[in-house]
Order: structure tokens, then sequence, then C-alpha cells
């Protein structure tokens, strides 16, 4: 992870500097949390060089259900972000009366804390956008009681994951288009 970092663009120092500050020397979250955010969201953001890198760090720092969990929570909110913003952004009220027919079974079976798996789907939630999910996991994370300090730390987290993602995809698009145009 460290590599991927230092190799930003000089553009996305602010990136590199809050990576180090939120992810190497803040202690709000437990390593657990805090890889599990990480893992999360880059697999929400859809980076391959950041999402591997993310997994094969968090492999030295949790145990592997983490990591797993992690993952588990990132592909449910991959589904369940697009479903009820869905419902949630469109006036029809006949779709909220009507049942998801969607397995959620994981939010059950995922092997690790609640509060923590709660806290990922929460971040992923984020990165995608779904404001109903956010609102129901960060009441969720709550009650399993984590603070909102916890909740915003994740959130911290998981914007400098997306960030990175999109520079990582920036940089390398850049590189193909100058691969192509040296062709």
């Amino acid at each position: 992870m460290d590599h991927l970092i230092d190799s930003l663009p000089d553009y996305a120092k602010d990136l590199k500097l809050n990576f180090s500050s939120l992810v190497r020397q803040d202690t709000t979250l437990s390593d657990a949390q805090r890889w599990g955010t990480i893992v999360s969201t880059a697999m929400a953001s859809g980076n391959e060089r950041l999402i591997g890198a993310a997994v094969a760090e968090a492999a030295t720092h949790v145990p592997a259900n983490v990591v797993d969990g992690a993952k588990a929570a990132a592909a449910i909110m991959g589904m369940n972000n697009i479903y009820y913003r869905f419902l949630h952004s469109v006036s029809n009220e006949k779709y909220r009366t009507l049942p998801a027919r969607l397995r959620m079974n994981v939010l059950r079976t995922h092997g690790v804390e609640h509060a923590d798996f709660e806290l990922w789907c929460e971040a992923v939630s984020a990165v995608n956008g779904c404001q109903a999910c956010m609102d129901s996991h960060e009441k969720s994370v709550r009650e399993k009681g984590l603070s909102e300090e916890h909740v915003l730390q994740a959130v911290r987290i998981a914007s400098i994951i997306h960030a990175i993602s999109e520079v990582l995809t920036t940089e390398e698009a850049l590189e193909g288009v100058k691969q192509a145009s040296n062709s």
C-alpha cells in the first residue's frame, strides 16, 4: 500500500498526507475497523491496483475473516445501494410495498463483529451515495455501541480511498492514451 500511495502524482499530495494521518496514525478505529473500511471501500471504488494493494496489506494486519467480512460488506452493499437508492429516489410509493426478493443472508452470517460489519456497510454506502443505506447503517452502528467519531472516521477513510481510486484510474487512463499515441 505504501508504494501505491507514494506513487500518487504531486497533484494528489493531500491524499498522501490524509492517508498517512488517518490510516497510519489515527487510533479512533481498531485495526479490524480500519482495514475492513479500506478493503470494502477500495472494492466499492473499483480500481484493481488499489483493491489488490488494500487486500494484500490488510491481510498483514487483520485475520482472514476480517478481510472476507469486508469483501462481503462491499459485495452486499453493491447490490443493496442500487436497490434502496432506487426505492427512495422514485416517487411511486408502490415500489416500497413490494418485496425485495433479494438474498441478503450475509448481513447475518458474515463472521465478524456486527458493529464492524455495519461500519463497513456504512462506508461503502457513502462511496455509493445511497442515503437510505447510510441512514440505516449509521443508526445500526450507533445502536451497536460505536460513536459518531467512529462513523466519521470510517467515512473519512472511505473518502480518501475513493479519491485515491479516482486518481489511479485517471493516471492509468492517461498512460494508456500516451502509449496509444506513441504506437
